[in-house]
């Protein structure tokens, strides 16, 4: 009504042109991105509108949203918490909507309309027509308070021919304690009769989809304009369809999913088929461009034709394009309808070779969508593998090898993974493939830094990263799944660092956030914010940096859907938190995401963060609670094989018992010492160490504590500005 500023009045304006006119920030990207992009530009136009003004925003029918748009739904839903902005949304009770449950969400329950309301709803819809008392009474008695219904069935009483006619419509539509779908279809189709040749066209429409184009439904009707259009008008006055635009540029959208239906449901079987596959045929003639944007479409009506084998293909296309732009819950439903489809085909050698592309998409998809070592993942795993044997297809044996190594390896089975990565070294040494030898170094590696072998997982990690060749290797990221050079720097960071070599390792990370960048690869780019750059601002009690990389890792992962680094960013942020002044929510994210992180079956590195949880219990004066914690991820470390952080738990369970017991705790620091030594973690047994010199000093051993720490001190060539040298070389100066 009023604006405090022209601003405001110009941010409205840019919010209705791109609701109203479609024009979306970035024409070349695809639907699913077009449609992310424009949910975010207008969130980020409100968010800076209500800076000044209240804000209401108004989403109907989110039983339909596609699964991007919901994603960003639960951004929104998230933001608006501190904004003065009221969402709301409509939506039928099956659907789960996943921001229930949330402090600043409210559920309201939409009874049916009294009978009082339907009567004066019958009202508004005769406008100045009136209708006898005892059909009035029989709309009220049999919509059951149903709003679309009353409308309908009053319009078809209308409609219908003097009060003898309007009474036999009302007693053919059957009572809604028969169902109220039936009742409400029957009340259409009695509309839909009266059209006369309008109700072919809505046929045609209808099997289009619930929205069509003028140039689309006029080249399947083979109408003259003029008849076309006539028809087109009738639908638009009857209110079963809304017109957007002129034609031929016109598009046309049923006013209901359920008018749709009515229209669909009064074509026969064959008819129908055959309206579905002269669809298909003017689609691959003459709208090329709309198959190629959404091949799903044409997939959709060779499926309806009843040409599978030719669905298949066009959903299997669907999903490799939705996996290779990251847009994974939309992959896996493409080629989930490809797989339901297969089964109408005959038992061949090709259909083998046809499923076995899907059921990768498939894995591939789900890996990313729903975790590394998901129920649903390690199924996909299974079924590519039977595939890929019966098949005898090298190529997929390989695939499916890396994703068993991978699903153990998260799994933290770290003996398996080796194993497995074993295998991928030895059919990429037979195949002759520097791709695959890649993927199989970098495997190893990751497997080697788990374990604590430092010294092997560098040799491997740079074997892969020389390897790598950016030009060729970048389509791998779809398949193993992520890029491989950007797990290769990963790893190679990782390493490097624990051997002693900060400063190099610094190096390799930004070279992997610089790669992983440059990809354009959603998976890839999100993966580089944990494996490396989270991973080792966390070991490295790098605050700064982890606290950016946590921002970073859990933006990218809400943005594109990747429910691990989800969990992981959570679990980095109580990372953050512990040593902060807020341990208690220290504990909460750690414990909350690595709940979340054992439903995805994601458990590498948990002893690394279970250390992170033992340091905020003993922060909030939970001595007993935090030795109980560290011991226990000692078990761990030990029950898996995954060592990696066994050096710092030992120092840590000496920090938490030197105080009462200063001979057990330097029984801890030794233990400490000794173990980093033979894993040749130089910063770890620095700071082992600089511990155990603390306490010697104390002691009054300063001699020994000096010549303890000094020799390896000085080995360092670098990394002098890091919080463990720093503090070994303020010591060594009070020594």
């Amino acid at each position: 009504q009023s604006w405090t500023s022209a601003h405001d009045a110009a941010l409205l304006a840019e919010m209705l042109s791109l609701a109203n006119d479609g024009r979306y920030p970035a024409a070349d990207l695809a639907p699913e991105q077009r449609r992310h992009k424009t949910l975010e530009a207008l969130v980020s136009q409100t968010e800076a509108l209500a800076r000044h003004n209240p804000v209401l925003m108004i989403f109907e029918d989110a039983h339909w949203i596609d699964p991007t748009s919901l994603e960003v739904f639960g951004r929104v839903v998230d933001r608006v918490r501190t904004c003065r902005v009221l969402l709301l949304l409509t939506f039928r009770p099956e659907f789960e909507a996943p921001w229930i449950g949330q402090p600043h969400v409210t559920t309201l329950i939409i009874n049916r309309l009294t009978q009082r309301d339907v009567g004066a709803m019958i009202g508004r819809v005769l406008g100045n027509k009136l209708i006898p008392a005892t059909i009035r009474q029989d709309i009220i008695e049999r919509t059951d308070g149903i709003p679309l219904f009353v409308e309908e069935m009053t319009k078809a009483v209308l409609e219908a021919q003097g009060e003898g006619a309007a009474e036999h419509t009302v007693a053919a539509i059957p009572s809604p304690a028969l169902g109220v779908p039936a009742s409400l279809h029957a009340s259409l189709l009695a509309r839909l009769d009266r059209l006369g040749a309008a109700r072919e066209v809505a046929q045609i429409g209808a099997a289009i989809g619930r929205e069509f184009s003028h140039a689309l439904l006029a080249a399947v009707a083979s109408k003259p304009e003029a008849e076309l259009g006539s028809a087109l008008d009738r639908l638009t006055n009857a209110g079963l369809l809304f017109r957007q635009g002129v034609a031929p540029q016109a598009t046309y959208l049923f006013k209901h999913a359920l008018v749709q239906d009515a229209a669909y449901g009064t074509l026969l079987r064959e008819p129908r088929r055959a309206l579905h596959a002269r669809i298909a045929a003017l689609l691959e003639r003459q709208f090329a461009a709309l198959v190629e944007d959404a091949p799903e479409v044409l997939g959709r009506h060779h499926a309806d034709s009843g040409n599978a084998a030719a669905a298949v293909q066009k959903f299997l296309e669907a999903g490799t394009r939705a996996n290779a732009r990251s847009s994974n819950k939309e992959a896996v439903a493409h080629l989930l309808r490809a797989s339901d489809l297969l089964r109408q085909l005959p038992a061949t050698p090709d259909r083998d070779v046809l499923e076995l592309r899907v059921v990768t998409g498939l894995s591939s998809a789900r890996y990313s969508s729903d975790g590394y070592a998901a129920p649903q993942t390690m199924a996909a795993y299974a079924a590519e593998r039977e595939l890929a044997e019966r098949i005898g297809d090298r190529r997929a044996q390989f695939r499916t090898m890396f994703h068993l190594y991978s699903s153990h390896y998260i799994g933290a089975k770290h003996a398996q993974a080796l194993e497995y990565t074993d295998k991928c070294l030895r059919l990429a040494d037979e195949h002759g493939s520097e791709a695959w030898r890649c993927v199989a170094h970098r495997s190893q590696a990751a497997v080697l830094n788990a374990a604590g072998r430092f010294v092997e997982a560098q040799g491997h990690a740079a074997t892969a990263k020389s390897l790598y060749r950016r030009e060729l290797h970048a389509p791998y990221a779809i398949e193993f799944p992520h890029d491989i050079g950007v797990a290769a720097l990963a790893h190679y960071a990782l390493a490097t660092w624990h051997l002693g070599y900060p400063q190099q390792a610094g190096e390799a990370v930004l070279q992997t956030i610089e790669l992983a960048a440059s990809v354009k690869h959603a998976n890839t780019e999100t993966f580089s914010y944990f494996f490396p750059t989270g991973l080792i601002a966390a070991i490295a009690r790098d605050m700064p940096e982890l606290d950016r990389a946590t921002r970073k890792l859990g933006e990218l992962s809400q943005l594109h859907g990747l429910p691990q680094w989800s969990a992981l960013s959570t679990v980095l942020r109580g990372c953050f938190l512990a040593y902060g002044d807020d341990a208690s929510n220290a504990i909460e994210n750690i414990e909350n995401g690595l709940l979340a992180c054992r439903r995805l079956g994601f458990e590498v590195y948990r002893p690394l963060f279970l250390g992170y949880l033992a340091r905020a219990q003993l922060r909030v004066g939970d001595d007993k609670g935090a030795a109980r914690t560290a011991l226990g991820a000692l078990r761990l470390a030990d029950d898996t094989g995954e060592r990696a952080d066994e050096a710092e738990l030992l120092r840590l369970l000496g920090r938490i018992t030197v105080n009462h017991s200063p001979a057990e705790g330097e029984r801890y620091f030794l233990r400490a010492i000794e173990l980093a030594r033979r894993q040749h973690a130089r910063l770890l047994e620095m700071r082992a160490i600089t511990s155990l010199a603390r306490l010697w000093r104390e002691q009054g051993k300063r001699d020994n504590a000096r010549n303890l720490a000094a020799p390896v001190y000085n080995w360092f060539i670098e990394g002098f500005e890091t919080p463990d040298l720093k503090e070994a070389k303020a010591l060594l100066d009070e020594l």
